[in-house]
């Protein structure tokens, strides 16, 4: 497993993440979800560097221009519901991908423990496919592990690639134990710790919240 921690380099990404946190920010409601589909935009264009290209030739008004454009067929996968504007930036990019989508959420027990449950998903066959499983907060691994357990019914893609803007470090631990060696996880920036109700710090609070309002 690569990681490929952005905040790491000089990338106009770290603006946008710096403005995620900022709390007095994040009440822009609209800015937080332009930010969140910028860092998307961004991030797209690190991962279109890693992909498979092949010459492509085009009629113009004048001849015939050769290009080279990605050949992987991808498919964006998706964890509900905080994925959703991360995902539209991707797609915002990768326009001809297919799309899937999962249902995670955690359930809590009166001690404060929980489990993680998914309960629906959409997905086309990942046969041989490229599959960016786009997840804006990796705290601890476990919805990731379950989302990508659920894709993995639909077909044996031939690359998996992870995107989140904030990772917790003890996330890559876990994801060690199931994400291939040669999996790459692309993040905007990696905070070292989680609270006691498994929350990133510093993070930036409850990204669903903040885009969507608060859930009861």
């Amino acid at each position: 497993m690569r990681i490929i921690d952005l905040s790491q380099e000089k990338t106009i990404i770290n603006q946008f993440v710096t403005e995620l946190r900022d709390v007095d920010i994040q009440k822009d409601r609209l800015r937080f979800h332009t930010n969140i589909a910028r860092i998307a935009h961004a991030m797209a264009y690190e991962i279109s560097r890693t992909l498979d290209y092949e010459d492509k030739a085009v009629m113009t008004s004048f001849g015939v221009a050769h290009h080279k454009c990605p050949s992987d067929e991808l498919v964006l996968a998706t964890i509900l519901r905080a994925g959703i504007p991360f995902h539209r930036g991707f797609l915002d990019i990768f326009d001809n991908a297919d799309n899937a989508f999962i249902s995670a959420y955690r359930k809590y027990a009166p001690d404060g423990s929980f489990e993680v449950h998914t309960e629906y998903l959409a997905s086309p066959r990942l046969d041989g496919k490229t599959v960016i499983i786009v997840d804006p907060m990796l705290a601890t691994g476990l919805s990731l592990e379950l989302a990508l357990k659920s894709l993995l019914t639909k077909g044996t893609p031939r690359r998996i690639i992870v995107a989140a803007v904030i990772a917790a470090r003890p996330a890559f631990e876990h994801l060690r134990t199931f994400l291939s060696k040669d999996t790459d996880v692309f993040c905007a920036a990696v905070d070292e710790e989680l609270n006691e109700h498994f929350y990133i710090v510093p993070g930036l609070g409850d990204a669903g919240d903040l885009l969507f309002g608060e859930k009861e």
